[in-house]
């Protein structure tokens, strides 16, 4: 893909000039260069045209006969926000382009127009029409998406995710969630909560990764005083804390191996006995866990209990890697932004689109907690309010997409057909420097059909390249 901003080749562009030998000078050397332009002589005219058609810049003299250029700057900003508005004017002081830009003209031009500058300027103009667009449109998708509590995305997989979720979180069964690290799996354990009959109740989540196994021990079911060395009070275990809600028990497939049968043994009888003592507390716990470990293999590597795994693998929840969710990059990648640019202070907007086909190329290895880091450190090092592709990190703005290759005989690293028709239709358009015309043919689709793939995909339309 290329790095800038690929603008529509036969833009729609009015030209309101008095001077009859100059506008017909600018519109012959705008048209040569592949815009269509219309010319007006007044500011009156302007205006009626832009009633009745739509235009992608204006290109307006700043003194005109009834309404003058400044008029046609505050009624475009008024009606028409989504239009930039060149203004051209034989009078360059700082006043009057102050009175320009007040006005809500995009950029300001000096007469005599150096027509290169003036082409330049045009070009400007739509990429900023284009970042707009994107902004708009990811700010839209947001809005309606339809998530599931702090879960963003609405491609297939995400959805079909909702609707098991949604029935999941009425159930009290164990639930095991399973997924590559990174794709959000306490999310989805406290969306199950949250949207359960036990949402008033005690969330607790622990990471049996993160610690020994005699404090893992300890943290799950409690101690009486004295049951250790350091033991010096008693302490209530996190089954006993939770009594009523949920408890989540993240990265079970790190649990050592002889803690699993006292955890087996408190799902069976739903009572605990802390450590060092001799009485048990009925417990009501709903419990969630979660591993980026196949279990099943852990099984027969005898590094995981087969009866613990079948307790806990009552209801299976299995997420979708980032690479395989589509345009729900550039969804999640604009709530990030606007989160961390809320926090530091900063007005960041949001991607170019130049941005976001890198973020869209990329594979993710590390998933929705990856593209996080990535958009954290972009809002931080960023110089402009948008995020361009200088902002990203060297990985991902270097990131070549590999060919499809089918490499493995493993069903577990093999793409769906959707994913490797993604990969497949983006690395054509990067073949062809992204001439949607061109890779059109040479995928036998026609353009609607490469379209509507494309903004599936997250790709923003930019025009019918010739």
């Amino acid at each position: 893909m290329p790095n800038r901003v690929v603008v529509p080749p036969s833009a729609s562009l009015l030209l309101a000039e008095d001077d009859a030998a100059l506008a017909e000078m600018l519109a012959e050397w705008l048209t040569q260069k592949g815009h269509r332009v219309e010319t007006v002589a007044t500011g009156n005219e302007a205006i009626a045209a832009l009633e009745v058609r739509d235009v992608d810049v204006v290109l307006t003299d700043l003194s005109l006969h009834g309404i003058d250029g400044l008029e046609i700057c505050r009624t475009v900003v008024a009606r028409r926000p989504d239009v930039p508005v060149l203004v051209l004017t034989g009078h360059g002081t700082l006043e009057t382009a102050i009175s320009a830009i007040r006005a809500g003209a995009y950029d300001f031009l000096t007469k005599p127009i150096e027509l290169d500058a003036l082409l330049v300027a045009v070009d400007r103009a739509l990429q900023h029409r284009a970042h707009r667009e994107e902004i708009k449109r990811l700010r839209t998708a947001l809005a309606v998406s339809e998530g599931f509590d702090e879960l963003v995305g609405e491609s297939p997989p995400m959805k079909q995710l909702y609707d098991l979720l949604a029935r999941v979180a009425q159930s009290d069964a164990s639930t095991l969630i399973t997924g590559e690290s990174g794709t959000g799996k306490e999310l989805v354990a406290r969306a199950i909560h949250e949207r359960g009959p036990r949402k008033l109740r005690p969330f607790i989540a622990v990471n049996c990764a993160a610690m020994p196994e005699a404090l893992l021990e300890s943290e799950l079911f409690g101690h009486v005083r004295g049951a250790f060395t350091d033991a010096k009070t008693a302490k209530t275990g996190l089954f006993v804390q939770a009594n009523g809600g949920t408890l989540f028990l993240d990265e079970i497939g790190d649990m050592p191996l002889s803690l699993q049968p006292k955890l087996l043994r408190v799902l069976q009888e739903r009572k605990v006995r802390p450590v060092g003592g001799s009485t048990e507390t009925a417990i009501d716990v709903r419990l969630v866990a979660a591993t980026h470990r196949d279990l099943e293999e852990e099984v027969e590597q005898r590094r995981f209990r087969e009866d613990l795994f079948f307790r806990l693998n009552v209801i299976h929840v299995d997420l979708p890697p980032l690479r395989s969710r589509g345009s729900d990059v550039l969804l999640l990648a604009q709530k990030f932004l606007e989160h961390h640019a809320k926090r530091s202070g900063r007005p960041i907007l949001g991607l170019t689109p130049a941005a976001a086909e890198k973020l869209v190329a990329y594979s993710w290895p590390g998933n929705v907690r990856e593209l996080q880091n990535c958009t954290e450190r972009a809002v931080a090092l960023t110089a402009f309010d948008r995020i361009g592709p200088d902002d990203l990190p060297p990985k991902i703005r270097d990131h070549k997409p590999s060919n499809v290759i089918v490499a493995s005989d493993n069903p577990a690293e093999l793409q769906s057909l959707e994913e490797v028709e993604r990969r497949y239709i983006l690395r054509v358009l990067e073949a062809v420097d992204g001439n949607k015309a061109v890779a059109a043919r040479v995928l036998k689709l026609d353009r609607k059909t490469l379209y509507r793939k494309l903004a599936h995909y997250g790709v923003h339309r930019s025009g019918d390249d010739e």
